[in-house]
């Protein structure tokens, strides 16, 4: 039971890590950016979509393994 436990806080460190760093490329792709450069760029618009897509995919894989975590971040 105790390396069982131990394997779900690895796989729960890992997905809100992955949470993480999406997050900062969020910020890293639209930091200093308007609406209107947004939405002119068809290339950024994609990779802020990719993030979100990153994000979602790790909080449902997340509600897998540790679902009280997930719902912390999802409420």
């Amino acid at each position: 039971m105790r390396a069982e436990r131990w394997s779900m806080r690895r796989e729960t460190r890992k997905y809100l890590h992955d949470i993480q760093l999406a997050i900062g490329r969020l910020h890293e792709f639209t930091d200093s950016k308007t609406f209107g450069d947004y939405s002119r760029d068809a290339m950024r618009r994609a990779a802020v979509e990719r993030q979100f897509e990153i994000i979602g995919e790790a909080i449902a894989q997340l509600a897998k393994v540790d679902a009280l975590v997930a719902e912390r971040i999802s409420g």
